[in-house]
């Protein structure tokens, strides 16, 4: 479309800006901030709630940065604003350290690799690489050291005289990676580009990505709905919901330590339900449908929501300090493992088995399943 080529147009032009790293908010000891959301919020023309709302962020130099969430979370929203596609509708947008609000896109120190990687089709790969220095009169020879060395990093170099529709697409996805790193953007953004590929390569691709960005050194902003890719290729994340950022860490924190019960069931697959905190005999026990567990001193007691990871759920005897006796109400195979649904005291704890072991289970079966209570997260609402 004519709005796609002329967004990709000005992706491509974009100069430095002036501005140096490390600037007021910064933490001590970490990587300074080159991009910084301050109570971003966005409405398009005609909506009646906010794509994006009262975000506030910061990324540091040189990291991974995913921003994960389902569809109309907000999360592209939030790329276009960095990207100079759209403007925020009240916040401010820092990239290294500067005010960017008005400034169009090719004055911006960004790159963006589109969904579809919007290669011109009627260019060589080497043709398309060289683009952005050629529209900015970079010298010759300049050109032709740059263009190498970036074809070489994707592993490209054999393929420069190819056209896009004789490539595949994990190929045209390196292609684009290409042009848009021969500039050497300060932040490279890139907007679900996997989303096209198979499984096996996708899963190729994310291994290539992280290698590429550590090798490079440039800080990536990567936009998904999947959360493998976030998992496995993150430094740090975001997860955002309906336009608000539900939370920010590493994908171990995330995963591990939900803040949200939307985290909780959006990443990886949990156990999730409400329960309560109470002290008995000076101690805090959790409780959570028919079952009880101890949980730490410094637990908040009180109403909560609880999360159990089924992958901490074991259907062994003593593997873990809390037992329950169920029934099997379904197994679903899904090659590797097996997902068990076990009916206990009014409720449903979901157990992720070794494939075999789910082969010799049936419904309605007696089964114990056990867990350790250390696993169990409280959260608040």
């Amino acid at each position: 479309s004519s709005r796609l080529d002329s967004e990709v147009e000005e992706a491509l032009l974009s100069p430095s800006l002036p501005g140096t790293l490390g600037r007021e908010g910064d933490t001590p000891g970490e990587p300074p901030t080159v991009v910084r959301f301050d109570d971003v919020s966005k409405v398009y023309n005609g909506a009646t709630t906010k794509a994006v709302d009262g975000v506030s962020l910061d990324i540091r130099a040189g990291e991974f940065f995913s921003i994960l969430g389902p569809s109309g979370s907000g999360k592209t929203s939030c790329l276009r604003m960095i990207a100079g596609f759209e403007q925020p509708s009240s916040g401010r947008i820092l990239l290294d350290g500067v005010d960017v609000q008005g400034i169009p896109p090719y004055r911006r120190d960004v790159n963006t690799v589109f969904q579809n990687y919007a290669l011109f089709p009627h260019m060589s790969i080497e043709a398309n690489v060289s683009y952005p220095l050629r529209m900015h009169r970079v010298a010759k020879h300049e050109i032709a050291e740059r263009v190498a060395e970036t074809l070489a990093l994707v592993e490209m170099e054999e393929l420069r005289m190819r056209f896009p529709h004789q490539l595949s697409g994990g190929q045209r996805q390196r292609a684009a990676l290409a042009r848009a790193l021969v500039g050497r953007p300060k932040v490279l953004l890139l907007d679900e580009p996997l989303g096209a590929l198979d499984l096996q390569l996708r899963q190729q691709m994310q291994l290539a990505l992280k290698q590429l960005q550590r090798d490079v050194g440039i800080t990536f902003v990567y936009v998904t709905h999947d959360q493998g890719e976030a998992l496995s290729m993150s430094d740090r994340m975001a997860v955002m919901s309906a336009g608000h950022i539900e939370q920010v860490g590493t994908p171990r924190e995330v995963y591990f330590h939900p803040n949200t019960p939307f985290v909780a069931g959006f990443i990886g697959k949990a156990n999730l339900g409400r329960g309560t905190v109470v002290l008995e005999s000076g101690a805090a026990v959790g409780h959570w449908g028919g079952i009880s567990f101890p949980m730490a001193a410094d637990t908040p007691l009180g109403p909560c929501a609880f999360s159990l990871r089924h992958e901490s759920v074991s259907l062994s005897d003593g593997a873990g300090d809390i037992t329950v006796r169920g029934t099997v109400e379904e197994v679903v195979f899904l090659g590797d493992s097996s997902e068990v649904m076990v009916a206990v005291d009014g409720m449903t704890l979901v157990a992720k088995a070794p494939a075999h072991i789910g082969f010799a289970l049936s419904n309605g079966q007696a089964i114990t399943a056990s867990f350790k209570a250390t696993e169990v997260v409280r959260i608040d609402g």
